[in-house]
């Protein structure tokens, strides 16, 4: 199948830039990670509670860890949601531009968590996104029922 063949829903692409970017964040977040660990010369303990090693870490480390858990959250019901479009023969018109604005406000979100994690401002964005996935998600509702 390929993007100019007719079975090619164009809501997938915005679905693939999110995994991709998903694994942009997971490379930003070991690419401080790490640095950091060795600068603090950690001793990493498996025994340790889940997490507790890593809040020893720089703030402004652990929020591109943080960015990247939230990453494979909310985002799941956003594949669900996009992927049962495609399905549907109705990924394109309102649901493409709804998804590429969840996609949109979902790396604005990595960015702001990830440099000045001002909390006000990121929930904004994410409010914004959730809007986004509410919309998508409703008019997946409509479709089916």
């Amino acid at each position: 199948m390929t993007p100019q063949s007719p079975e090619f829903a164009p809501i997938i692409a915005p679905v693939v830039a999110l995994v991709a970017w998903s694994m942009v964040m997971w490379a930003w977040m070991y690419a401080t990670r790490i640095p950091a660990i060795m600068r603090m010369r950690m001793r990493l303990d498996p025994s340790a509670p889940r997490g507790e090693q890593m809040n020893t870490l720089p703030a402004a480390v652990r929020w591109k860890a943080d960015n990247y858990n939230h990453l494979m959250e909310q985002p799941t019901i956003f594949y669900a949601v996009a992927l049962a479009l495609a399905l549907l023969g109705q990924g394109d018109g309102l649901n493409l531009v709804l998804a590429w604005a969840y996609v949109g406000l979902r790396v604005l979100h990595s960015f702001v968590q990830a440099l000045i994690n001002f909390i006000q401002l990121r929930f904004l964005v994410f409010s914004l996104s959730s809007l986004a996935l509410l919309a998508l998600t409703v008019n997946a509702v409509r479709v089916v029922f």
